[in-house]
Formats: C-alpha cells, sequence, structure tokens
C-alpha cells in the first residue's frame, strides 16, 4: 500500500509540473517570440518481485517476470520551436523570422539568441533590445564600396538618425529620346539637363540640337576635311546664367534606320575638334570644384516622329539627412536621405543550430547555449537554411491556446485521479491499523 502512496505522491508532483508549464505558456500567449513548453512522463523506477523463467524441455513453461511500478516523474520540458504568427507594426526598428533562426545579440562579453525581433535604436544609434541593451549584430559595410563586407565578424548595428549624407558631383549623365528626321535644316530643339556641383547645388542647363545641312562644312577652319553629310545634328550646352556661350559641343550622326552612329560621330567630332565621348563642363561657383560631365547620347534616335528628348540619368545628389530606414528579406538595412538617395547601413545575421530545443532559456525571450545545442551556426539570411526576414513586423507566441486548455484538463484530471490513489491507500492504512483495538 505504501507503494501505491508513493506512486499517486510521484503522479501528482509530475501532473502539478505540467500544470506549470501550461500556466507558463498561457500567460505568455502574447509575448513576442515566445515558444510554447511541453512536458513528457515516464515510468520512475520498477520493484521486480520474482524475475522471469525460461520454459524447461519437456517440463513446465516460461514464467514472466512479476513487477510493480513506483510511479512517474518527468522525462522532459521541451521548447517547440515552430512558426509563430507574424504581426505587422509597421516600426521599422520591429523584425520578425519567417523560417529557421535566431537573432543574435551582444553584452559586450557573452553572446544571446532569440526570436523577439521588437529592437529600437539607443541614444548612440546602436540596435538594441530596449528590455535589456544586448546589441543586435550583424555585417558592417565596406566603407571604400559600401558593399556589406562579408569577411568581417558581426558586431553592433548603427543607425544614426540624421547622419549626413556628403553631396556627390555629377559625373555621368545619360540623354533619351526622338529627333524629327523631317526636321528642316536649321530647326533646332531644346532640352533641360539638370547636375549638381561638388557642393550639391543644382545647375539646370540648356542642350539644345541642331539639324545640320548636309553641305555644311564639318570644320568651317578646314574646307578639305569635307562636308558633314546626311543625317548630322549639332549639340551644344549653355548656362542661361552664364551666358550664350557652350559648355561642350559636338556632333551627333544616325545611321539610315534612325540609330546612332558612332563610329561616324567619332570620326566627324574628332574633324571638328570636339570632344568624343561627348563631355560638357558645369560652371564653377563659389567654392565648387571644377567638373567635367560625361554625356551619353547614344540612346537617341532619328525618327519620322516629334522631336522629344530628356535626361533619364544622372548620378549626382544634394547633401542630404538619414530619416528612416527599411529592412529587407536577407536583412539588409537600407537607410532612406532626405535628398532622395538610399545607402545600405549593415546586414542582421542570424544563427542556427544543430539542435535548437537544447539551448538553455534564460528568461526574457533569450537563449544561450548549452552542451546538448550544438554550436551557434551565424551567418546571412536566406542561406544555409535560415529563414528570410520581414521588417516592420514581429514574431508573435506559437501558444495554441485550444490545446493549452485542453491539456489542462488532461492534467487538472490526472491530478485527481492521483489524488484519489493517496486518499485511498490512506484509507487502506486506516482500516489496516484498525484491525487491532
Amino acid at each position: 500500500m505504501l507503494r501505491s502512496m508513493f506512486a499517486g505522491v510521484s503522479g501528482s508532483r509530475s501532473h502539478q509540473v505540467w500544470m506549470d508549464v501550461i500556466g507558463d505558456n498561457i500567460a505568455n500567449i502574447n509575448t513576442p517570440g515566445y515558444k510554447a513548453g511541453r512536458v513528457t512522463f515516464h515510468e520512475l523506477l520498477v520493484q521486480t518481485i520474482r524475475g522471469g523463467g525460461a520454459p524447461v524441455k519437456g517440463g513446465r513453461g516460461g514464467i514472466n517476470p512479476m513487477q510493480v511500478g513506483l510511479g512517474t516523474s518527468l522525462r522532459s520540458i521541451d521548447t517547440w520551436h515552430t512558426q509563430g504568427n507574424i504581426q505587422v507594426t509597421e516600426v521599422p526598428s520591429d523584425m520578425a523570422i519567417d523560417g529557421i533562426g535566431f537573432f543574435v545579440l551582444s553584452d559586450g562579453l557573452k553572446t544571446y539568441f532569440t526570436r523577439d525581433g521588437s529592437f529600437q535604436i539607443g541614444a548612440d544609434g546602436v540596435l538594441v533590445s530596449p528590455a535589456t541593451g544586448y546589441r543586435v549584430q550583424g555585417k558592417p559595410v565596406d566603407p571604400a564600396t559600401g558593399e556589406i563586407d562579408t569577411t568581417q565578424p558581426p558586431t553592433d548595428i548603427k543607425i544614426l538618425i540624421g547622419q549626413v549624407m556628403e553631396a556627390a558631383a555629377t559625373k555621368n549623365t545619360i540623354m533619351r529620346g526622338n529627333l524629327d528626321s523631317q526636321a528642316a535644316a536649321g530647326d533646332t530643339f531644346s532640352g533641360l539637363l539638370q547636375v549638381y556641383d561638388s557642393l550639391g547645388l543644382l545647375h539646370k542647363l540648356a542642350i539644345t540640337f541642331e539639324k545640320l545641312d548636309p553641305t555644311a562644312p564639318v570644320n568651317p577652319s578646314d574646307p578639305s576635311l569635307g562636308q558633314i553629310g546626311d543625317r548630322a545634328w549639332y549639340w551644344k550646352v549653355t548656362d542661361p546664367l552664364a551666358g550664350p556661350d557652350p559648355v561642350g559641343e559636338g556632333y551627333l550622326i544616325f545611321t539610315q534606320n534612325g540609330k546612332f552612329d558612332p563610329v561616324v560621330t567619332e570620326d566627324k567630332c574628332n574633324d571638328a575638334g570636339f570632344k568624343y565621348p561627348p563631355q560638357f563642363n558645369v560652371p564653377i561657383t563659389d567654392g565648387s570644384a571644377p567638373q567635367t560631365v560625361n554625356l551619353d547620347l547614344e540612346s537617341l534616335t532619328q525618327y519620322a516622329e516629334p522631336s522629344s528628348v530628356s535626361m533619364s540619368f544622372q548620378d549626382g545628389f544634394p547633401a542630404g539627412t538619414l530619416e528612416t530606414f527599411a529592412v529587407d528579406a536577407d536583412g539588409i538595412i537600407t537607410g532612406i536621405y532626405s535628398n532622395g538617395q538610399y545607402r545600405t547601413l549593415a546586414q542582421v545575421v542570424l544563427a542556427n543550430f544543430a539542435n535548437p530545443g537544447g539551448l538553455l532559456r534564460m528568461g526574457g525571450g533569450f537563449y544561450q547555449v548549452s552542451p546538448n545545442s550544438g554550436a551557434p551556426i551565424i551567418g546571412e539570411p536566406m542561406k544555409d537554411g535560415k529563414g528570410k526576414i520581414i521588417g516592420g513586423a514581429i514574431e508573435m507566441s506559437n501558444v495554441d491556446l485550444a490545446k493549452q486548455f485542453t491539456d489542462m484538463i488532461i492534467s487538472q484530471r490526472g491530478f485527481q485521479a492521483n489524488s484519489r490513489v493517496i486518499t485511498t491507500a490512506d484509507e487502506m492504512l486506516q482500516d489496516l491499523l484498525s484491525l487491532k483495538r
């Protein structure tokens, strides 16, 4: 009878722990990144009253062993690392992992791992977990190339809102459009070039195209070089604020099919003393550096359509400040500046483990490596089986409330049944003691 009482006690204790885990799961149903726990049981001990016996040839048969169990105990309390629902927050610093992996954070001494991506930017510009101050780790940018430096180890991610992006002078421009093939000699068409100098000042320059008479000399100062020929245009760039003198000029020759003819154009420009490929100079303002801009005209055509020419590209921009940022699926953090420019700031890294269930829970949604988790495999999102990053969102807990309530009922009934075993064994002991009056 004492065995049954001890078995009932062990069963009650085990079901109480199960209820503790269920209570913790329900308490954290709205905790970002929380992973539900699960309890499993196994037999505690078995007392052998009689061993088994083998059959005797020509005699008796075999005898099974006679054993009595001594209760139950906890086999494991596991953590379910299944995907939680993604909730959009529209907060740029929030991130969720869709798939396998953990964010990597550091306090300067130890490394921590979490699925809770509700991050904020600290006073020093470092991306942190606001409750603990642990710093989110990622790959830095190579200052020379502006690209992610994959050779460097993970380090703190800095996002300096308000940081100034220096102005960049325009070096290249591209013009697209059509010049009317039916235009008469002497007809002109003008377009607009907008370029920035080294101080970020915008210059609005005019580019004018003039249809040339096929009999006009290529170089008026040297008639021996011949005539300009068919399908020829003269272009010039001028600054309306500086006067009519061109800051760049040249020829533009088309084929019979209306395409730009680079070979003939280069020959004619060389004969006339024009620079080729086309270039023009930006007028110097107070303090700006001398500046030559490459002008790409090869996308222009000459068809029997109205003339329409516009600048499709220029690589300069004024100074600006970092206003906000965005995170893509690869974990790339891109800064968005007030001048309309974008710049890569860092890349969030993720960690994976051979056995995520072996991680040691530290509270606050953080985990640390344990002997059975394996070493962290740290790298870029969406590589080597790691999940993708969803910016402006967080992952909610993976607690299934319906399952927890069902488990709660089962745990309660199990606890009640084991309690009945204890009280029944106690009553039997009382009856035994009452035999001697």
